[in-house]
């Protein structure tokens, strides 16, 4: 048994060496625009590992937390959250994505995520007052057919600035057991499922899902922290890990070997 478990690590050992140069080799390619890619003529799959950077706007609204996912900051221990927004489409811009894209903006803190909540219900709120009033004024004119309707109703829109991302192209994750399921009604997600992740965006199926590897970020606000692509070619195991296993239980069995056939030498010897 503990030679074939040695074996087993033999082949896991290759296996994850096959996959990490495969990895390696996609990242070294030539960035992929992103306004080149459609959903619709293309296997994403197939597209995993690539790099590709575009151009254009986040949906903070639509914005998705997954989480908690600890990270290790000068050796503390800190809960936060991947941040995932759809990035949209900018109109009569070349240069912009075509389609919309998730983007897995990076990790934040609880407390960033909070406020950052809380930053987009006072933003809704102008909105809201601002429908109530222009119903209540077409109310009024309908029924005074003399009064005038207001010329020009200047809605108070945020002026949202266009981005340019770099990112990783990846599918959903694979949760272990002891992952609880996501519970899209009530927004908890605790992995990512790319599929479930855009219908609850008001996306189709097959949109697009990247990881944001840009390193160039701002010192003064320093979240979302995007991945750091070395990430991306490094496993839980890694094949040194493999071959330390494998010399253990080939160890064993040699060993269990050895003390049976100096057992079964000793029974014969009393023969």
């Amino acid at each position: 048994m503990t030679f074939g478990l040695g074996t087993w690590q033999v082949l896991r050992r290759q296996d994850k060496i096959n996959m990490l140069e495969y990895r390696q080799r996609r990242l070294d390619m030539e960035p992929m625009k992103l306004k080149d890619i459609s959903p619709s003529n293309n296997d994403l799959q197939s597209l995993e590992f690539r790099r590709v950077f575009g151009k254009g706007v986040f949906d903070d609204k639509r914005s998705i937390y997954v989480g908690p996912r600890s990270r290790s900051i000068s050796g503390v221990t800190e809960n936060g959250y991947y941040l995932i927004t759809p990035l949209m489409p900018i109109s009569g811009d070349p240069e912009s994505v075509k389609f919309p894209v998730l983007v897995n903006r990076g990790w934040v803190p609880r407390s960033w995520r909070d406020k950052f909540l809380e930053t987009l219900d006072d933003a809704g709120k102008p909105t809201e007052a601002l429908e109530t009033s222009v119903q209540k004024s077409e109310e009024k004119s309908w029924w005074k057919p003399w009064s005038k309707k207001p010329k020009n109703v200047e809605e108070h829109v945020a002026t949202v600035a266009s981005v340019e991302v770099l990112g990783v192209i990846r599918g959903s994750e694979k949760p272990s057991i002891f992952v609880p399921a996501n519970d899209p009604a009530s927004s908890q997600w605790f992995y990512v499922d790319t599929v479930a992740i855009a219908h609850a965006s008001g996306l189709p199926a097959d949109t697009l899902y990247i990881e944001d590897i840009n390193e160039n970020v701002n010192p003064s606000n320093p979240y979302p922290v995007p991945k750091d692509v070395n990430t991306l070619i490094r496993s839980s195991v890694m094949p040194q890990d493999h071959l330390n296993y494998m010399l253990t239980w080939y160890s064993l069995s040699a060993a269990v070997t050895f003390m049976a056939f100096k057992r079964l030498r000793q029974k014969k010897s009393r023969r």
